[in-house]
């Protein structure tokens, strides 16, 4: 790998300009160029010339497609942040009346339906498309005839809608682009959960959704599992102010495939081996294998983990302390309470049991008044549900972007020295296996579920050509890693 691959990775990685898909710029005249022009006159008679948090947050990447889950009370903003991206989606694909139903709305009453729907009003003033409010108490018969001539964006609540799709014949939704679901919390409480499903499973697949909840429940979980097809991205708002982590402290996730997590692990550790780093793994055997690996293809790395003798564990910890830079492997449990000076990262290369552990990870950095880290959380895709913990604990986390073309590409050279080194080998296997017996008795297992784990992916990440034989049988009897087992996201609060 060319030292110049490393190196492109500061690009996009977290700690540098632009990594955040977050608009610092929050007029909405910065939407020019990326927003048409009937909708920024739209927004400009409305009043509006400063965009809120949510809206910095979450209209770049609606704009780009993306599903998204956003965490905001009523007030917040969020009609907007959600209105101008799907305007903006079938200004874009030209949808006339006969293209039928291109955006769905759906509002948990009719008061929040009709104010939703005043807004929308506002904001269509310069466009041609044609939109529509459909809800129970109205004249069932006029929505029907309604919808038959073509509503290109609809506002409805989900009784309602659902009585539509399954008994208006011209009611016309194959062409749905957008599933926006605003306040799911609300509308669940209020015993619309089947109709939603419903609904749900009614509508095309392929399409972009969002949803918007002021509160993570076990219920909202199981509807953004069902509704979001995609990776979402994630925006929260932080109504109080008062984080579960320090202020000086940048925080952030990648979403990365099991295969590349090493290449990515190993690209961003080669790019920072100037700087004082810590990375945290699952197991004991994980840190022993990664810790041989990593010196020996010449990535100078310390370890601490509980298999250590304590005279080690101790002199491993003052010689990171008193170094300048250094790159310093561990577990949990060796870690936890550690007060180590002047880090600037921490790596969350295996993922914490819960939110109470990530908060302890991440306070070895940014420590004391003034203070500034960095911490970087490195997800798979089937486990972005934890986000949703963290958030109930009040840790702001924004999604880092990164380019896969800068990951040093090194995983043939991985295989054939996993293959033909015998020690590497066996410690790489027991890592492995030390991995998987982890992911297994991981607390939070509606997230962190191991039927998700492709199995010969994640043993590429060890570099393995071939999957290990791993037997969990013997392990059923093990209690998880901590013994709240499952936790839901209301129960987890945020440390002091």
């Amino acid at each position: 790998m060319k030292d110049g691959d490393a190196d492109d990775i500061s690009q996009k990685l977290p700690g540098a300009e632009g990594a955040l898909q977050v608009l610092q710029d929050r007029s909405f005249s910065g939407l020019e160029g990326r927003v048409c022009s009937e909708t920024m006159k739209g927004i400009a008679e409305m009043g509006f010339t400063e965009m809120t948090e949510i809206q910095a947050k979450s209209i770049p990447p609606l704009l780009e497609g993306r599903d998204l889950v956003g965490s905001a009370k009523t007030g917040s903003g969020k009609t907007l942040a959600f209105l101008i991206p799907a305007v903006e989606l079938i200004y874009k694909m030209h949808f006339m009346p006969r293209n039928g139903a291109g955006v769905v709305i759906i509002s948990p009453t009719r008061e929040l339906a009709m104010q939703t729907y005043g807004v929308l009003r506002e904001l269509m003033k310069y466009h041609q498309h044609t939109y529509g409010l459909i809800m129970g108490g109205a004249n069932r018969q006029a929505e029907a005839k309604n919808l038959g001539r073509g509503v290109n964006i609809i506002v409805a609540t989900p009784g309602r809608l659902l009585d539509h799709l399954q008994g208006t014949p011209d009611f016309v939704y194959k062409n749905l682009q957008c599933l926006i679901i605003d306040e799911a919390d609300r509308i669940l409480d209020i015993g619309f959960e089947e109709e939603l499903k419903q609904i749900i499973n009614l509508l095309p697949k392929r399409r972009q959704t969002m949803l918007f909840s002021a509160t993570t429940t076990a219920k909202t979980e199981a509807l953004t599992k069902l509704a979001l097809k995609k990776e979402p991205f994630y925006v929260g708002v932080d109504d109080t102010k008062e984080m579960a982590t320090v202020e000086g402290l940048e925080q952030g996730y990648v979403v990365c495939p099991s295969e590349k997590r090493f290449l990515l692990l190993f690209t961003f550790l080669k790019k920072n081996r100037k700087k004082k780093v810590m990375v945290f793994f699952s197991s004991c055997m994980s840190v022993k294998f990664h810790h041989e690996l990593l010196n020996y293809i010449d990535l100078p790395v310390m370890s601490i983990h509980g298999k250590q003798k304590q005279t080690k564990r101790t002199s491993t910890f003052f010689q990171f302390c008193n170094a300048e830079t250094g790159i310093l492997l561990c577990t949990d449990v060796a870690a936890r309470g550690l007060d180590i000076p002047a880090v600037d990262w921490i790596v969350q290369y295996d993922p914490p049991d819960d939110p109470k552990e990530y908060i302890h990870r991440v306070g070895r950095t940014a420590r004391g008044e003034g203070s500034q880290g960095h911490a970087l959380l490195i997800l798979r895709p089937e486990e972005l549900g934890f986000l949703r913990y963290l958030k109930q604990a009040r840790v702001p986390l924004n999604e880092f972007d990164f380019s896969w073309s800068k990951i040093a590409d090194i995983q043939l050279q991985l295989e054939k020295l996993i293959g033909k080194n015998y020690f590497l080998n066996q410690s790489a296997k027991e890592a492995y296996k030390a991995y998987v017996r982890a992911y297994d008795s991981h607390s939070l297992k509606n997230i962190f579920d191991i039927e998700t784990l492709d199995l010969p992916k994640v043993a590429k990440s060890f570099g393995f050509l071939a999957a290990p034989c791993v037997d969990l049988s013997k392990y059923d009897t093990l209690p998880s890693r901590h013994k709240t087992n499952n936790l839901s996201p209301t129960s987890i609060k945020g440390e002091d």
